[in-house]
C-alpha cells in the first residue's frame, strides 16, 4: 500500500470499512483510466478472497465462462459449469461459507456494468445474494468498481428496488490535483518544471494511466508526439474506446460534447439541444447528468441569475485536447506538437485550459486568499456590451459569506505578466460595469491568477490579491 500516492481520504475511509463489525457493501465510482483498480488491488494487496472483472460488450454466457473458471480455479470443481448468474453468486455463497467466520473476507466485483447485459438477469441474481445472504455476513466486504458512472448511479443511488440504501460506503475517485501528479511523475523519474507539468495537466488531466505512459528520457513535447501524434500511437483510438466503453448510445454522447467543445464558456441546455440536433427532453438532461457524474462536463452557475441560466461546460482535458489538436491532426505530422511550439492558437488554448485548471484547484486558490475556512460559491458572469455601452466578463468568480467578492483575471504567460494601461483601463471597466450591473453591495476585490506573479509598475497596484502557479500545486489544510 506504500505505493499509492495520493488517495489519503479513500485510504481513511477503507481503513474505517475495514474496522466495521457487520457486512460492507462498498461503490466505488470513477472516470476510466483515474485509477479505481489499482487502488484496490494495492490496498487489499493479497488480501482479495474473490476477484472478478466484467469483459467489455461480451456476452453473458461469455461472462459466465470467465466466472466459472475463476471459482474453479479456487474451489478445485474441476470442469464444473455455471448456467445462470443466480447458480453462480449461490457458488459464491458456498465458496465463501468454506471460509473463516472471525477473518474478513473480501470479494471485489470489477467493471460490473459490464456483467449486467441485457435479459442476463445479473442484477436481480446480486440483489438476491446479497438481501438473502452477504448483507447479514458480519465479517464480509463486498466491493463494487465501475467506470460507467451512469449505470452505477442509476443501479445503486438511485435504486428503487432490492438495492435501495444498502451501500454503507460510496467513493468516487476524482483525478489527481496538481500536487499529486508531480508526486506521481517524480515517481517515475520525471522531473519537469511546474510550468511544464501544468501543461502536461492540461492535456492529460490527473488521470494516472495516461501520465504513466510518459517517458522521462523524453521531454514533454516529444512525450505528447509520442503518445498522441504519432502513427499508431498508444492513445491513438483512446477516444471512441473511452466513450463507445462508458456509455451504451455513444453516439449521441459524442454529438453532445462535440457541440460542447465548440462553445468553450459553455452552453445552456436548450443551446446544447440547437447545437447538436438532441431533443430538449428529459433524456438530454439524463445525459448531461452522466456526463457530470463521469466528470466530462461541468455545470456553471451564472453569478444573479437561477439555475435555470446554468451553462455546462466540457471540463475532460483529454476530451477537449482531442477536439482541438488531436482530430483533424492525427497521422498527419508525426511530431505535430514540436513543430507548433510558437502556434498562436496554442497561445489562446493554454489560455483557456489554465483557465480549467484553476477551476479545478478553488481549494488551492482558497488557500492562497486565505478564505479556506469561509463559505464561497464559484460562478462566472458576462454582461454584453452593445453601440451605447461596454461589455464585461469574468471567468471566475468567488462569492464569500464575508461580504467579499473576488473577481478573478487568469492568465498563464512563460513569465511575469505586466499590467499596462490598455489592461488596466480593462480590469477597472469590469469593476464597474459589474458593480453598476449586479447592484452589489459586496467588497470587490480584484485577484490576479497567472504563471509566475505581477510585474509591478505603475498600472500593477490595482491589483488586490495575487495567485501563482505554484499555489495551485498546495497539497490542502486538509492533507488530501
Amino acid at each position: 500500500m506504500s505505493s499509492i500516492i495520493g488517495r489519503k481520504r479513500e485510504i481513511e475511509r477503507l481503513d474505517r470499512v475495514m474496522a466495521e463489525k457487520e457486512a460492507q457493501l462498498v461503490i466505488i465510482y470513477g472516470r476510466r483510466r483515474v485509477g479505481k483498480t489499482y487502488l484496490i488491488n494495492e490496498y487489499f494487496e493479497g488480501r482479495l478472497d474473490f476477484k472478478f472483472t466484467g469483459a467489455f460488450d461480451q456476452s453473458t454466457s461469455e461472462q459466465l465462462r470467465n466466472f466459472t473458471m475463476e471459482l474453479n480455479r479456487l474451489m478445485d470443481k474441476g470442469d464444473h459449469v455455471i448456467k445462470d448468474w443466480t447458480e453462480a453468486f449461490s457458488l459464491l455463497r458456498d465458496y465463501l461459507e468454506s471460509g473463516s467466520d472471525s477473518e474478513k473476507q473480501i470479494v471485489f466485483f470489477d467493471e460490473m456494468p459490464w456483467m449486467d447485459r441485457q435479459k442476463s438477469g445479473f442484477l436481480s441474481a446480486f440483489e438476491w445474494f446479497w438481501n438473502s445472504w452477504g448483507s447479514a455476513r458480519k465479517n464480509l466486504v463486498f466491493i463494487v468498481c465501475g467506470s460507467a458512472t451512469a449505470w452505477m448511479t442509476d443501479k445503486f443511488d438511485n435504486n428503487r428496488g432490492g438495492l435501495f440504501n444498502r451501500q454503507t460506503c460510496r467513493l468516487y475517485l476524482e483525478p489527481f490535483k496538481l500536487h499529486d501528479v508531480e508526486l506521481y511523475l517524480n515517481s517515475r523519474n520525471i522531473f519537469w518544471s511546474k510550468y511544464d507539468i501544468v501543461q502536461c495537466y492540461m492535456i492529460m488531466g490527473g488521470i494516472p494511466y495516461y501520465l504513466k505512459l510518459l517517458d522521462n528520457k523524453e521531454s514533454l513535447n516529444d512525450n505528447i508526439d509520442n503518445i498522441f501524434f504519432r502513427k499508431r500511437a498508444e492513445l491513438w483510438d483512446e477516444f471512441d474506446h473511452l466513450y463507445r466503453t462508458l456509455f451504451s448510445n455513444s453516439e449521441k454522447y459524442i454529438k453532445l460534447v462535440s457541440a460542447l467543445a465548440k462553445k468553450k464558456k459553455g452552453l445552456t441546455r436548450n443551446e446544447i439541444s440547437k447545437a447538436s440536433g438532441l431533443s430538449l427532453n428529459g433524456t438530454l438532461t439524463r445525459m448531461l447528468s452522466d456526463l457530470e457524474n463521469s466528470g466530462f462536463v461541468r455545470i456553471n452557475n451564472v453569478f444573479g441569475h437561477t439555475k435555470r441560466e446554468r451553462t455546462y461546460q466540457l471540463s475532460d482535458y483529454y476530451t477537449l485536447f482531442y477536439f482541438k489538436f488531436i482530430k483533424d491532426n492525427y497521422g498527419k505530422d508525426e511530431h505535430f506538437w514540436r513543430n507548433t511550439t510558437d502556434n498562436p492558437s496554442r497561445s489562446v488554448w493554454a489560455g483557456y485550459t489554465y483557465e480549467q485548471v484553476c477551476k479545478d484547484h478553488i481549494e488551492q486558490i482558497k488557500w492562497k486568499l486565505g478564505i479556506s475556512g469561509v463559505m464561497t460559491e464559484v460562478s462566472s458572469w458576462e454582461k454584453k456590451g452593445d453601440e451605447t455601452e461596454d461589455g464585461a466578463q469574468i471567468d471566475l468568480l468567488i462569492d464569500r459569506r464575508d461580504k467579499v467578492i473576488n473577481l478573478c483575471e487568469i492568465k498563464f504567460v512563460s513569465n511575469q505578466f505586466e499590467v499596462k494601461k490598455d489592461y488596466d483601463m480593462n480590469l477597472k471597466n469590469k469593476v464597474n460595469v459589474f458593480r453598476e450591473t449586479t447592484n452589489t453591495n459586496k467588497t470587490i476585490q480584484l485577484t490576479m491568477i497567472t504563471t509566475y506573479g505581477i510585474k509591478r509598475n505603475m498600472y500593477s497596484n490595482y491589483i488586490g490579491k495575487e495567485v501563482l502557479m505554484e499555489d495551485l500545486f498546495y497539497e490542502d489544510s486538509a492533507g488530501y
